[in-house]
């Protein structure tokens, strides 16, 4: 009665708290996800086939550390009153792996009264000789860790928690994807894996964390990359190892100042981790441990400080998040292109909320005047031009809808630093909007795109960034969820890296529009936007979204839908085609900032019901760095 009792209590604190994030909907398509996974779900679903595991063990058989091919990972742990079973849980984890290439680093700063700790250990040392320990003071969770690691012998360090779990293949695979890097020739210092959370038993995990690749502007807003992070002993020994003054939010302060040497870090989407979720651990959430945050806003201020940038570090939009408000350097003009057909009452109700809302001041409006056929329309542009200081009407020359030529003619008139493409049929909501797009790009460091929140009239997301790949080709993320609510992982509710964002609001430096050679007339009405965030990404040059300039979108009003007409539709998938044809399929088809385990089907972020790339043991491992300052600003 007490198990089921707590399984009940389980699942209804899920269901209050998504409710609250997500709304009813969400919450009910959500909770019966949860429950089917949390009750009824495959056993071991993060998990390799045994076979898998079972040919792991045969090709490490009667080798050793020296000799397996494999760096070795020394993994740092403090313990601290860990109660029995856990401690055993985790110390069978290590036992047990499938490669003999890891270090278990023990640092027991527990109380007299839990002298079992020590007994344990050494009852496990007899077992495997790879487990090394020390006792020491209770200075803290850094400087425990940095007691471990004066242990360590590896060339190689990993960080665990006392309580938690390794999945029987993450020494083997962080092994091998080392070597995959370096037969790449890419940096090899830092790694990290998706993780699971489970409460009894990673035979039924909760959920997992998958993560995207390497994202600087996601790791600003919170710790994404976690567990299980790898990273060489030099760089941890170069940068000190761990600060005590960042208590709390060691590992994320850690991080930071990695990436700082490395210039990114290399993910590797297989489940190598489980993070138990009980009273106390920040798996469930930083009510237990309320000074985190204080931690985490010290670290990111002082990644700041070291990276020479400026900027205030706040509280992000849900506990565990933050927010970095850049400093904009200097005062940079915004050019905002605006194309128009007729429909003058959703251009005004766009142009009334960019004049009366807009906080930003140093910004110039042109609306592309595009085959009206309405004499209304014509007097509406005079009276227009009256009412809105400096507002321009220019006309475009040729004939048909052609988004990319509208655009690419209208940017000739533009003389600001920046562009930013807009509809007609759009509504700004808050004044911050324009100077929030500029925030995530007018600093040293900055992205060479943003884009912003956008929301249909009944308060559901429209845009909160592109995935490419969704659907075969590109979707919009967190499409459909109602407005507020935290999304996959906090991703709908921090700056985020993506591969593209939308053309209904789309801010990029004026330098690298003319960089990229502007939009591709070749897409006249679909992925123009996409096709030019990946020229600019793969120019070198990051593409950021935030959640804090938002508008509403009232989504195509003035054009209508392809799919209804069979001259559309084929021009549609004709350019479908073209975007494969531009960037290859299988870029369009792995998006570095989604990952492989999630659903390709819809926008919600669930997971995929193929992971056969887990169930197989796949190692793959992609690396990705920062854009280099000077290009991005």
């Amino acid at each position: 009665m007490n198990v089921r009792l707590k399984r009940a209590r389980e699942l209804a604190g899920y269901a209050v708290q998504l409710t609250r994030d997500e709304g009813l909907p969400t919450m009910l398509k959500r909770g019966a996800g949860f429950v089917k996974r949390r009750c009824f779900g495959k056993r071991a679903r993060y998990l390799p086939a045994k076979k898998v595991l079972e040919a792991q063990r045969a090709e490490m058989a009667g080798k050793t550390a020296a000799d397996c091919g494999l760096p070795t990972i020394s993994i740092l742990t403090p313990l601290y009153n860990t109660p029995e079973k856990y401690l055993r849980e985790f110390l069978d984890s290590f036992v047990n792996q499938t490669a003999p290439n890891g270090q278990l680093c023990l640092a027991d700063a527990s109380d007299a009264e839990h002298a079992d700790v020590k007994r344990i250990v050494e009852e496990y040392q007899t077992k495997n000789q790879r487990i090394v320990y020390k006792k020491i003071e209770n200075k803290g969770i850094a400087a425990n860790t940095n007691a471990a690691a004066e242990l360590a012998t590896g060339e190689y360090l990993a960080l665990a928690d006392h309580d938690d779990i390794l999945a029987p293949h993450a020494m083997y695979t962080m092994g091998k994807a080392i070597l995959q890097l370096r037969a790449q020739g890419e940096p090899d210092g830092f790694l990290y894996s998706d993780e699971a959370l489970f409460s009894k038993s990673i035979q039924r995990p909760m959920v997992a964390h998958f993560k995207p690749d390497y994202a600087p502007d996601y790791l600003l807003c919170c710790n994404y990359i976690c567990h299980l992070a790898v990273f060489q002993k030099a760089l941890w020994d170069e940068i000190g190892g761990e600060r005590p003054e960042c208590d709390g939010s060691q590992d994320h302060d850690l991080f930071l100042r990695l990436v700082e040497k490395t210039g990114g870090a290399a993910h590797v989407p297989q489940v190598l981790y489980y993070w138990r979720v009980h009273a106390g651990s920040t798996s469930g959430g930083t009510d237990a441990k309320p000074y985190v945050a204080a931690a985490a806003k010290k670290a990111l201020a002082d990644h700041l400080a070291r990276t020479g940038r400026t900027g205030t570090v706040e509280d992000g939009l849900f506990p565990s998040t933050y927010r970095v408000k850049w400093d904009i350097v200097g005062d940079p003009k915004v050019s905002i292109l605006i194309p128009n057909k007729d429909h003058t009452d959703d251009l005004e109700k766009c142009l009334h909320s960019i004049w009366t809302k807009t906080s930003w001041e140093n910004f110039e409006v042109i609306v592309i005047e595009n085959n009206s056929t309405e004499p209304a329309t014509f007097t509406y542009y005079k009276e227009a031009r009256q009412r809105y200081d400096g507002l321009q009407v220019v006309n475009y020359p040729q004939k048909g809808f052609n988004f990319s030529g509208i655009n690419n003619f209208g940017r000739q008139y533009a003389s600001g630093d920046y562009l930013l493409l807009l509809n007609n049929d759009v509504e700004v909501r808050n004044a911050d909007w324009l100077t929030e797009l500029l925030r995530q790009c007018a600093h040293p460091g900055g992205a060479a795109i943003c884009g912003a929140e956008l929301l249909y009239p009944d308060e559901t997301l429209q845009h909160a960034g592109v995935v490419t790949g969704l659907g075969g080709y590109a979707g919009h993320s967190h499409k459909y969820r109602k407005a507020g609510g935290s999304g996959y992982m906090f991703r709908a509710a921090t700056v985020q890296d993506f591969s593209a964002v939308t053309g209904a609001c789309l801010l990029v430096k004026t330098s690298v529009w003319d960089e990229v050679g502007g939009l591709d007339e070749a897409f006249a009405v679909a992925f123009n936007d996409v096709d030019f965030c990946l020229r600019v990404r793969d120019a070198g040059y990051r593409i950021a979204w935030t959640p804090y300039a938002q508008l509403t979108h009232y989504e195509s009003k003035s054009r209508g839908g392809d799919e209804k007409d069979p001259v559309k539709a084929r021009r549609f998938a004709a350019e479908q085609q073209r975007l494969y044809a531009v960037h290859g399929k299988a870029n369009i088809l792995h998006d570095p900032y989604y990952n492989p385990n999630l659903t390709m089907d819809r926008e919600d972020f669930s997971e995929s019901n193929d992971l056969r790339g887990l169930k197989e043991g796949r190692i793959t491992v992609q690396w990705r760095g920062d854009a280099s300052p000077s290009q991005a600003h």
